[in-house]
């Protein structure tokens, strides 16, 4: 029976960091489901048909990754597709402290589904989505940041 995992995230934009989390999680399970999560309270710098794209492009190959979008808890989009494993990245320790956090409450909410959580690589530690907008919002190379591949759409 095949193991698939969720990596859950807004993902805005997918980079070099969440790809790293993502090939590593493929070592402990057979398929992925990268899932974009929809937070009604924030408007996202990139729509969510341009994140699916980046994040395709970013997996080009990789046959047992599937993109998706969702609305709502975690763990019942875990539920609704049969998923027991949630998979998450940190940077550091304050990525580190929240994301436990948030693996202790859906402990709480579906203690059937477990978190796993892998620190990104050191050389990826220093990326994150909101410095890779930043540098796109002033027109500067993300090329550093980004996966191999990965064209952004122009910043507005």
């Amino acid at each position: 029976m095949a193991k698939t995992a969720l990596f859950p995230g807004s993902f805005d934009p997918f980079t070099a960091g969440h790809l790293n989390i993502l090939r590593r999680a493929l070592t402990m399970f057979d398929n992925v489901v990268v899932a974009i999560g929809i937070n009604q309270d924030k408007r996202g710098f990139f729509t969510n048909e341009q994140k699916k794209d980046i994040i395709r492009q970013a997996v080009r190959g990789l046959e047992c990754v599937q993109v998706i979008e969702y609305d709502g808890l975690t763990i019942d989009v875990c539920r609704d597709l049969g998923i027991r494993h949630i998979v998450r990245g940190v940077r550091n320790m304050l990525d580190f402290e929240n994301e436990r956090a948030i693996a202790d409450a859906n402990r709480r909410l579906a203690p059937e589904i477990e978190t796993i959580i892998i620190p990104t690589a050191q050389e990826f530690a220093h990326i994150s989505s909101s410095a890779v907008r930043d540098i796109l919002r002033h027109h500067g190379d993300t090329s550093l940041f980004l996966p191999e591949g990965v064209v952004l759409p122009e910043a507005e």
